[in-house]
């Protein structure tokens, strides 16, 4: 990657973060009246639904922290991180159980609650960025008391019903990634005392269930044991989202040192760069099946916007920390294709469901699923990882 190349796609994230997608966000999701955070809004930002989902009011909350605490201490982000952390307080919590609800109304009336609980590890990492914005010890209670709910329902539900029987027990690659990903926000934030143990379990899981070096593949779902389970839901892969993993264990090796870590994160990002990477049109795929049969969900071809953003920091990280010219090769082509196919050149930000010709599917620019969190998180750590190239090369110069 030349000079050139790496000055102009740093300017790309960088003024795309700064003067289109966060502008868009304050610019029409803000709740004034009620608190939090409405994202389900048309391509102009028209706001076409007004409930709010809990995920989004979290992981809003964290990114205005994080752009406070990573980019500049400006007053707006943090008075608007506040406004979502007062919602999340006051109505994103059942008071019979302590668990989150996953979708609320405008006024913050409950909705829904989901068997799992995510939207606890996006409240925790949205405490963690207050907490280490204002230095507010309840910020930090609050990060951890959500944290350890996530994983304790996690790991032991209670009161709900299970989606399934159990005649065929599954795992899930889903929780020791986001177990991975919380625990080193709150390792930063605030310093969790035990998050590089919840990292080193999680990495462990990943290694031990997950990766299949014998058809070089990261299985989404398992059997408890790590067996291959030969049915629809046991053969569908979810590429973009092993390629979400690898860059979080990538991340950790950079940061311990540690070569092993780097080389398995590496190692996912290449299996599933094969599988998942669309020779045809372009763009990442959102399913595919390990043996390559029909795969059951109708939208398995279409080209979401969250697996090209992660797939695109996968690819710049991996180059950054080992050199090799094929990760510059991938970024190039994967950064390409999602610019050239989501920005809305006339309203901003980028439409999130697209054909799997990239003609767009649908004009939404937010709903309960999308909204600023996966695109943001994409511009600010590859601008990150882009800074951090320049210096060293100047470094070394």
């Amino acid at each position: 990657m030349n000079s050139i190349r790496r000055d102009t796609l740093l300017a790309t994230y960088r003024d795309g973060l700064l003067n289109d997608i966060l502008p868009f966000w304050i610019r029409h999701s803000v709740d004034r009246e009620y608190g939090g955070f409405m994202t389900s809004v048309d391509r102009d930002g028209t706001v076409v639904d007004t409930d709010k989902g809990v995920w989004q009011q979290g992981r809003f909350t964290w990114l205005l922290g994080e752009m406070y605490n990573r980019v500049e201490p400006r007053e707006e982000w943090l008075e608007l991180a506040q406004i979502g952390a007062r919602f999340l307080d006051e109505h994103c919590f059942d008071p019979t159980d302590g668990r989150m609800w996953f979708h609320v109304t405008r006024e913050g009336r409950p909705l829904r609650k989901r068997r799992y609980a995510f939207s606890e590890s996006f409240a925790a990492i949205a405490y963690g960025e207050l907490a280490k914005a204002t230095g507010e010890a309840a910020y930090a209670e609050k990060a951890e008391r959500a944290f350890r709910r996530f994983i304790s329902h996690n790991l032991d539900p209670q009161g709900v019903q299970p989606k399934f029987t159990d005649v065929r027990p599954t795992r899930s690659i889903g929780f020791p990634m986001i177990t991975l990903v919380t625990a080193q926000e709150l390792r930063e934030s605030i310093g969790l005392p035990d998050a590089d143990d919840w990292i080193d379990r999680s990495i462990a899981d990943i290694r031990k269930y997950h990766l299949k070096d014998d058809i070089q593949c990261v299985m989404e779902t398992v059997a408890p044991n790590g067996e291959l389970i030969n049915h629809f839901d046991g053969r569908t892969l979810n590429p973009g989202h092993a390629i979400e993993g690898a860059w979080f264990i990538m991340q950790e090796g950079k940061l311990r040192g540690d070569a092993s870590l780097v080389a398995t994160g590496c190692q996912m990002l290449d299996w599933m760069w094969e599988r998942g990477w669309d020779k045809v049109h372009g763009g990442m795929l959102y399913f595919v099946d390990v043996n390559g049969l029909p795969v059951q969900e109708y939208w398995h071809d279409m080209k979401f916007w969250w697996p090209q953003n992660e797939t695109i920091i996968a690819t710049l990280l991996a180059y950054s920390l080992t050199g090799d010219e094929k990760y510059a090769r991938w970024h190039q082509q994967i950064h390409d294709w999602a610019y050239a196919h989501f920005p809305d050149p006339e309203h901003g930000e980028w439409f999130g469901y697209l054909h799997r010709d990239g003609s767009p599917s649908s004009m939404l620019k937010g709903n309960l699923w999308k909204g600023p969190f996966h695109l943001p998180r994409m511009q600010l750590t590859c601008w990150k990882i882009l800074e951090e190239m320049a210096s060293a090369k100047a470094f070394e110069a």
